[in-house]
């Protein structure tokens, strides 16, 4: 190349036209990688056959979640199902002929209930009709139990099919919310929910139609359990009468009396999340929630001999199951920086074996960014904590999205979040807080949310902003805000109470009006609700007064809706109330309703989707001259 041609491209380069190519280059290579960042499969829900030799489990290996098979020892999957709608509840038969899993239409509630062969041919449906179902579990004599409402629309009924008849029949008439969480015989283990962050166990005989309260307490308490080595003993989680979740036990006497609940292990930095017994009820995984993060340990439940077990490869844990000859336990693996995979756990030597390698095509999972905990002060006082991202390289005070999580008893954790990291690719940093009235931090926290006091709780979101610019991580004029669910709710409050506050917001399935919720929300949903937010016949006023919609007109922010249009547990109304509001008033919105999808998206080409609209829209105004829409 002659040195007049390498003048004339210098000086063409030079020209707006290249600049406008290399940046368009520069954004394509980005939307790529946002895009990578939504395909990210995952895989979870791990179940041994009865005989050990398998493990069911479903995954996105398909694009949509579905139930797959595989060797115990690892090795190639096969599927088990196919369908064009998400697979959920996946169980195996006790005779491991047959596998149980339902089948959700368009994302919704409305579950169809399957027994099929492990492959996947012969397949019959346990349930009929198009009513809100929740998969159950298997009783040892191959019955399985399920929750329906198809009695009545503000009540979860517990439902019972029979192998021998090949039918379903109600069990037992519920008040709310519960179901069966064990079956011996004609003894159930059953939950009830008195409201939300408030429950009891009781022992019902399902012959005489008896029910036993095994857990008798005054204010709230949440509880859940098993049966142990029989129905005299029942193991369980509970807050009873403490702050912080703990494992314990309950012994039924020959009379039916129950013993108070005897304390088996506990800890004062971290609450029960979750425990998984042995096959033989001998032994008891215990899953602990330190600040977010999960840690493991066994106990032994006759001596209360109690071993923790090694430090997993990742931050959380969840779904976990062992091997029936109780030496192995499959688990399910994640974190920030991982997305759900399958791992077994050796109990004798401690190792893990990674059993699933779920693709992440295009994204490098080592160069992903891990949170650090961050805790500050709210307007009363009061200790907050959250995880706070920063991208590679980040010049702060710069742009930073407030990310609140649902619930609101729900708790932000260290999970892998597509969402969070195309942010991150894309120079925006995330600060995702465990504001008053959040799980993990003992029930007197979780509480402080409860009615009026949610004033209180929405007051925090203008903590947490306050923080991020007076700690000089966050730009004041480049801060935006989002949430899914209930923290689709706290987006709505962040730009009505607080306009100046947040450049831009995005909306995902919230609550904006809390007497719609109520009046076209699932029966049950509105009825377990009341407590938390307030009761529609008595509190009409402090409903109204919580409510979003009728500050809308305050609104200046731009916002971000999505929706799922099937989605009962908050209706699409609540978004189009948004939606309506704000283009009669001119500011700027932007609408996706995903058709096929109710609360929450499961399929890929969604996520990928939402990940790419949520991303483009917040790069629009957050960063650089793209921030020209904040105030």
């Amino acid at each position: 190349m002659t040195v007049s041609i390498r003048i004339l491209l210098a000086l063409a380069c030079a020209l707006p036209t290249c600049a406008i190519a290399a940046d368009s280059a520069h954004e394509a290579a980005l939307e790529a990688r946002i895009s990578a960042m939504g395909n990210i499969g995952r895989a979870g829900d791990p179940k041994y056959s009865p005989d050990g030799s398998e493990i069911a489990f479903i995954t996105t290996l398909s694009g949509t979640p579905q139930a797959w098979r595989m060797p115990a020892g690892g090795g190639y999957p096969q599927p088990i199902t196919a369908y064009a709608d998400s697979v959920l509840g996946l169980r195996w038969a006790p005779d491991g002929k047959r596998v149980a899993y339902a089948v959700a239409p368009g994302g919704g509630y409305n579950a169809q209930l399957f027994l099929a062969t492990p492959d996947g041919v012969d397949v019959v449906r346990m349930n009929e009709g198009e009513h809100n179902t929740f998969t159950g579990d298997f009783a040892e004599d191959g019955r399985y139990y399920f929750s329906s409402n198809a009695r009545s629309g503000a009540s979860m009924d517990t439902w019972i099919w029979d192998p021998a008849t090949g039918k379903a029949s109600l069990a037992i008439e519920m008040e709310g919310l519960g179901g069966i969480s064990d079956l011996s015989g004609n003894q159930a283990l059953v939950g009830r929910l008195v409201t939300r962050g408030n429950s009891n166990l009781w022992l019902d005989d399902l012959d005489s139609e008896t029910s036993i309260l095994l857990t008798p307490h005054e204010g709230a308490a949440e509880v859940f359990g098993k049966f142990g080595a029989d129905p005299s003993v029942v193991l369980l989680g509970h807050n009873l009468g403490r702050d912080r979740m703990a494992f314990g036990r309950i012994d039924i006497g020959a009379d039916g009396t129950p013993s108070a609940p005897r304390t088996l292990a506990e800890r004062d930095d971290a609450e029960l999340e979750d425990f998984e017994l042995s096959a033989d009820k001998a032994t008891a995984l215990l899953v602990w929630n330190v600040a977010g993060r999960n840690e493991l340990e066994l106990i032994d439940i006759a001596t209360g001999k109690r071993r923790a077990l090694p430090a997993a490869p990742s931050e959380l844990v969840y779904g976990a199951d062992f091997a029936p000859d109780g030496r192995k336990i499959a688990l399910t693996l994640a974190g920030s920086t991982a997305p759900p995979d399958l791992w077994q756990l050796d109990l004798a030597s401690g190792k893990y074996t990674r059993l699933t390698w779920s693709p992440h095509t295009g994204v490098d999972l080592d160069a992903l960014v891990r949170p650090e905990l961050r805790t500050y002060t709210a307007h009363d006082g009061l200790e907050l904590s959250g995880w706070l991202y920063l991208p590679p390289g980040f010049k702060a005070p710069g742009p930073v999205v407030l990310s609140f999580h649902g619930g609101p008893e729900g708790q932000e954790q260290p999970a892998f979040r597509a969402d969070y990291q195309a942010l991150l690719a894309s120079g925006i940093a995330v600060f995702a807080p465990n504001i008053r009235g959040s799980s993990g931090f003992g029930k007197a926290f979780m509480a402080l949310d409860n009615q009026a006091l949610r004033f209180d709780a929405n007051r925090d979101i203008k903590s947490t902003a306050d923080f991020l610019v007076d700690a000089g991580i966050g730009a004041k004029d480049r801060l935006g805000i989002t949430g899914g669910s209930y923290g689709g709710y706290v987006v709505l409050v962040g730009v009505t109470e607080y306009p100046d506050t947040f450049a831009a917001g995005a909306d995902l399935f919230g609550m904006v009006n809390f007497e719609t919720f109520f009046s076209q929300s699932t029966p049950w949903m509105g009825a377990i609700s009341t407590g938390e937010y307030g009761d529609p016949k008595t509190q009409l006023k402090l409903l109204q007064d919580l409510s979003p919609i009728h500050k809308l007109d305050r609104v200046v922010t731009p916002l971000l809706v999505m929706h799922g249009a099937n989605d009962t547990n908050v209706p699409v109304v609540e978004a189009e109330q948004v939606v309506d509001n704000l283009k009669q008033r001119g500011v700027e919105v932007q609408y996706i309703l995903f058709p096929d999808e109710g609360h929450g998206w499961r399929k890929q080409p969604n996520r990928v989707r939402s990940t790419l609209e949520l991303t483009r829209f917040f790069r629009k105004h957050l960063v650089g001259g793209a921030a020209s829409g904040s105030k």
